[in-house]
């Protein structure tokens, strides 16, 4: 591990362009991940088998929860959601593996996992209210609010790098320190509890994802959308 948290080193170059383990590590999870959604999809049945059924299961769950937070159809927002949640929950796990890193660890993962929620924010609040109408969000309840409301879409964004990078890292530390002192067979308790960490951050991550998408999409008080409606 680096010095600093902050400092990545690289493993590699492509041209002028240095490719960190960070990068490698969430290539190889984004490669898998894909590889398993084609295998798991590819043979959808009306008699489901115990993955496909595993499937199903989760998909309901991302629906049910996509319903309670944001109030609207699950559908447009499920493969969203339902990525962030995958993919920062592989990357945590991933601490698990002798000599890997966990990409959440680094903050330029968690930077980029941030802005994405931020940037499908802005682009379902335009779909959803209109440009205008969705630069008006920032003027509730008053003219007076903007320069607040502007602060906090950024504060937002920057609570969620914060607390993602925050509690990966400490764990990534824990564990670290742990296995130095300690060998291989004593920190397993400790490993479980990384694990259950590393759950409850992409949990809470997506949870937020979905309030801050759910905020964006929202209608005025004077009228509903076909979402709300529909839900």
């Amino acid at each position: 591990m680096n010095d600093s948290p902050l400092v990545t080193s690289a493993l590699f170059h492509i041209g002028p362009v240095a490719i960190s383990a960070a990068v490698v590590v969430t290539w190889a999870l984004m490669a898998g991940m894909g590889v398993g959604s084609w295998a798991l999809t590819r043979g959808l049945s009306r008699r489901p088998g115990k993955a496909q059924c595993l499937l199903e299961l989760l998909v309901e769950t991302l629906d049910h929860q996509i319903r309670d937070t944001m109030q609207v159809a699950p559908q447009r927002y499920r493969a969203l959601i339902g990525t962030l949640f995958l993919f920062i929950l592989a990357a945590n796990w991933s601490a698990l593996i002798p000599g890997i890193e966990p990409p959440t660890a680094h903050l330029e993962t968690d930077v980029v996992l941030a802005l994405i929620v931020l940037a499908a924010s802005i682009g379902y609040g335009v779909a959803t209210r209109g440009l205008a109408g969705y630069l008006r969000t920032f003027a509730e309840p008053s003219w007076v609010m903007v320069p607040l409301n502007l602060v906090e879409q950024l504060t937002r964004t920057f609570s969620l790098i914060v607390r993602l990078f925050g509690n990966v890292m400490s764990g990534v530390f824990v564990l670290g320190i742990t296995l130095s002192l300690a060998g291989l067979l004593v920190p397993i308790p400790f490993m479980a509890l990384d694990m259950l960490t590393g759950a409850i951050q992409a949990y809470i991550f997506s949870v937020l994802a979905m309030v801050f998408l759910g905020a964006a999409v929202e209608s005025p008080p004077a009228s509903l959308s076909p979402e709300h409606k529909e839900s």
